[in-house]
């Protein structure tokens, strides 16, 4: 009987470690607790706020070039040599006014996201580190990393989203 009795415990000592082992890992959507964060939502409004004006123009301009570009190819055999001329005249230089600003509005986006990435990441850190903390996390994993696991790995990227809410 004592055999069997140590032999429950053992068993029930592994599962316990295993489990324990097990809660030590998470998953962290580190992109996903930024984007959802207040600070990026108000950063991605004042960014539309700035480029909305170049964006709008940049649609219709491509909606322009289609149209062209349409025109040019159903009606381009048709038409007098001229026509035909000034309307490439037009493609192009609509084309190059798209591009500038297609570049424009990269550009400001790619100044915008490093600007907030930069004012993020010491409090990013910190809420990551906080959760850690209060939940003993040892291995922390991003959702795209993890290959295999046999149970659900617990998910602290909205815990991380809302520390860092609340962070100044």
């Amino acid at each position: 009987m004592r055999k069997l009795t140590g032999v429950v415990c053992l068993l029930g000592a592994m599962v316990l470690s295993a489990q324990a082992q097990a809660d030590e890992v998470a998953v962290l959507d580190w992109r996903a607790a930024l984007m959802n964060s207040e600070s990026a939502q108000s950063s991605i409004s004042q960014l539309e706020g700035e480029i909305g004006d170049q964006q709008r123009e940049a649609e219709s301009l491509g909606n322009e070039l289609q149209g062209l570009q349409e025109r040019l190819q159903n009606e381009g055999d048709a038409m007098p040599e001229a026509e035909r001329e000034s309307l490439i005249a037009e493609l192009q230089e609509k084309g190059n006014r798209f591009e500038q600003l297609r570049q424009e509005i990269g550009q400001a986006q790619q100044r915008s996201e490093q600007q907030f990435l930069e004012g993020a990441e010491p409090k990013l850190e910190q809420a990551v580190d906080q959760v850690i903390d209060r939940h003993g996390i040892e291995v922390l994993v991003e959702p795209q990393g993890v290959l295999h696991s046999s149970r659900d790995l617990p998910n602290v990227t909205e815990e991380v989203t809302q520390i860092f809410n609340s962070l100044n």
